[in-house]
């Protein structure tokens, strides 16, 4: 009895799945992970020793409170965007810039509305901008010279 040998195909592995997945995988962990330097900056801040200025016989004063509402010499703002200071600031200066300006502002507000009556202050052109602050509980205010 003569048996038909059977005509068997070559065996083979198909990488084409396995390439995909590698790629897959590679674009996963590519698009997942950040390369972002995280950086620290170092900032020693200055000391103040001065005395407060007492007789101020002018100035302007911009009060910022906790939800980012402006006064403008006690006067309260109807919003808080800049065009909206500006003319308040402009109405109580009647355009003089040299005169000083404070800005007192709540300990719980947000950065941004400091920032943005400093800005519209030095669009506005004023050159004499301080910020106030307080004296820690417990310290005494530096003794003068004399």
């Amino acid at each position: 009895m003569k048996f038909r040998r059977q005509i068997r195909e070559e065996v083979g592995i198909n990488l084409t799945p396995l390439i995909d997945i590698v790629f897959l995988l590679l674009i996963f962990f590519m698009v997942s992970t950040t390369f972002t330097k995280e950086t620290q900056l170092s900032i020693d801040l200055p000391e103040a020793k001065g005395q407060p200025k007492e007789n101020v016989e002018r100035q302007i004063e911009i009060l910022v409170d906790e939800s980012g509402g402006y006064r403008v010499n006690g006067r309260a703002l109807v919003d808080a965007h800049m065009r909206t200071l500006q003319a308040a600031i402009y109405k109580e200066s009647s355009g003089d810039t040299t005169l000083p300006m404070i800005i007192t502002a709540d300990a719980q507000a947000a950065h941004e509305y400091v920032v943005r009556a400093m800005d519209a202050a030095g669009q506005m052109g004023f050159i004499h901008l301080s910020i106030t602050t307080r004296q820690p509980s417990g310290q005494e205010p530096p003794a003068g010279d004399g």
